[in-house]
């Protein structure tokens, strides 16, 4: 009886469906002006000169535009009858921008209508948040439905969270090839809806490579260190390990990139960069290419700018020493069916990645009508180039079909009504982006690391057992933060981001162990002296205690005078007593 009042407590605080609706509400009050900032603005190739910025965009309450003009606020069930759409318009704030140099004016903002943005049932902008039960009857909706769907054309739509390994972390794995095992470290380094695999590999005779996005083919882990900023051996050495049976297997690495390339130099490295991914380009473009390369493909999650260069160096050291130590034996595989190693993408975050792929081809739309309109002699008008149905469509079209970004398919699935279970379940799915046709043995197995998050029985018979699952009933799944929030917490507390070289950063150590040590001995010695001050205070009290007589009457006070001098007289006559006796043992002998 009183786990069942346990358990009622819970779900009044906890819809079966609040992961959804917690996720979409963070997109909506935080990721949405977060994309927007990141594109910043549209700069045209008009000749007189004509620029654009974003500002802040506003997301309203779900409306629907009738055929004489009229808005007004529309209902769910409204929506399902008369097969609308259940989403809400998006204004943004654009300030245009004329002239070149000094000579470019700012022009007043505008604020503009830029699309419709799909709702869930139950979120913040929902016309269904915070009603009682009877005013959810009088919106002609079920006080016990679970909400956390779309309504897209009249049809009930359900968003599956997506099961995804954890980005921006290293994972070792050791990988056939060619018959012959090879060491590797991967990471999938994510920034701002890109995703990049980059790897580090030692191959059976001790070469280390690294591959990622933009480079043909594998290259040297020395070459790229080199072209990271990593002048010499011993700084290549010093980014990865001090290790000595590290550093034995950088030996061989080494001598082969001075021997057989002759690259001793970051324009060296950098040359031979660009020749792989500019052939036949002049010198000044092929390095310039380099560059670019390693800024926005390489490790984009630590950064696109040359100032992070040395970050990178950093981190790809980290995982040379990480493939190193698992062919050495110093190190296990990493578990990739272990949960901490997996994340999911729920309803905010597959929204987000729909949302940043329809702004950006909103964006060259609007590039290109302005352009358009330069061309016919037009003066450029912001109302007439931002096309609100670019966005609108592409967001529709995907939750309709399911076809999202990325190529991934059956993200969005009509809702299953059948019953109130199915529709639970249905909203509480897990799905994992692994091939059904492939065995993945260890995949499908039921992993410890599951309990208490995915439910152990509630699983497809056939080629989706084991990747399709749900979560348990009382599973609470928490909204991803941002990085720059956690670097600023971080940066709040004293950590500086500066990557320190090996000799400095002990002599660092050393120099703040001796202070720490200084202040501890400070801190010991007040300590002990309040100690010894409070002792002493102590005891002070402690005898004025004794000695004070609360309430006593004259007469007793010349009693104890009295007996003070007696005890006194007492005193005085034992002690000449026992000095006569002396006198008289002394004559006897």
């Amino acid at each position: 009886m009183k786990s069942r009042v346990i358990v009622d407590a819970f779900f009044e605080e906890n819809n079966l469906v609040k992961h959804h609706i917690d996720s979409f509400n963070s997109f909506v009050e935080n990721k949405v002006q977060k994309i927007i900032s990141e594109v910043g603005g549209v700069t045209t190739e008009i000749k007189s000169g004509y620029r654009v910025e974003f500002g802040q965009v506003t997301v309203s309450k779900p409306v629907n535009k009738e055929a004489d003009g009229s808005v007004k606020p529309i209902t769910p069930m409204e929506a399902r009858i008369r097969n609308l759409a259940y989403s809400a318009p998006m204004y943004l704030e654009i300030v245009p921008y004329v002239g070149e140099g000094e000579e470019e004016k700012k022009l007043s903002p505008l604020s503009v209508y830029m699309g419709e943005l799909p709702v869930i049932l139950g979120s913040d902008i929902c016309h269904l948040k915070g009603k009682s039960p009877e005013e959810l009857i009088e919106f002609g909706e079920d006080p016990e439905d679970p909400l956390g769907y779309f309504i897209v054309n009249g049809s009930e739509k359900a968003v599956v969270a997506q099961e995804d390994l954890i980005p921006n972390r290293i994972l070792c794995e050791k990988v056939e090839k060619n018959n012959k095992m090879v060491d590797v470290a991967k990471v999938f380094s994510t920034r701002h809806g890109f995703r990049a695999l980059c790897a580090v590999e030692r191959n059976p005779d001790g070469l280390l490579n690294v591959s990622f996005p933009g480079m043909p083919s594998n290259i040297p882990l020395v070459i790229l260190m080199r072209a990271l900023g990593a002048q010499s051996d011993r700084d290549i050495i010093e980014l990865i390990s001090d290790e000595p049976s590290v550093i034995m297997q950088l030996v061989a690495n080494l001598q082969e990139v001075r021997e057989e390339h002759s690259i001793n130099t970051r324009e060296d490295a950098l040359e031979h960069i660009g020749k792989r991914v500019a052939p036949g380009q002049p010198r000044e473009y092929k390095l310039k290419r380099a560059e670019t390369i390693l800024c926005s493909y390489l490790l984009p999650h630590l950064g696109v700018e040359p100032a992070d260069m040395r970050t990178k160096a950093k981190y790809l050291g980290r995982m040379a020493k990480n493939s190193i130590e698992l062919y050495l034996g110093l190190r296990v595989e990493d578990d990739k069916d272990h949960y901490s190693n997996k994340r999911l993408k729920l309803a905010g975050d597959l929204m987000e990645d729909l949302f940043r792929n329809s702004f950006n081809q909103l964006v060259k739309d609007i590039k290109y009508q302005l352009e358009r309109q330069s061309i016919r002699n037009k003066e450029p008008s912001i109302q007439a180039a931002v096309r609100s149905d670019v966005l609108t469509e592409r967001m529709r079209h995907a939750m309709a079909t399911g076809n999202w970004v990325g190529g991934r398919t059956g993200v969005s699935q009509l809702l299953d009504r059948t019953s109130y279970l199915a529709t639970t379940s249905q909203l509480r799915r897990v799905v994992s982006p692994l091939s059904r046709s492939q065995p993945h043995f260890e995949a499908r197995d039921l992993h410890a690391t599951q309990w208490g998050k995915i439910c152990p029985s509630e699983t497809p018979e056939g080629p989706n057992c084991g990747l399709v699952k749900n979560l348990a009933v009382m599973c609470k799944v928490t909204t991803d933060e941002t990085d720059d929030s956690i670097i600023d917490l971080l940066s709040s507390m004293g950590i500086s981001r500066e990557i320190i070289p090996i000799a400095e950063e002990v002599e660092l150590i050393d120099s703040l162990d001796s202070e720490i040590e200084k202040e501890l001995r400070v801190e010991l010695a007040e300590v002990s002296e309040t100690q010894e001050t409070e002792e002493i205070k102590e005891i002070e009290e402690s005898d004025v205690e004794e000695n004070s007589e609360v309430g006593v009457t004259s007469e007793e006070i010349v009693e104890t005078e009295k007996e003070v001098e007696y005890e006194e007289n007492s005193e005085d006559t034992t002690t000449e007593e026992n000095s006569e006796d002396k006198e008289i043992e002394k004559e006897l002998e």
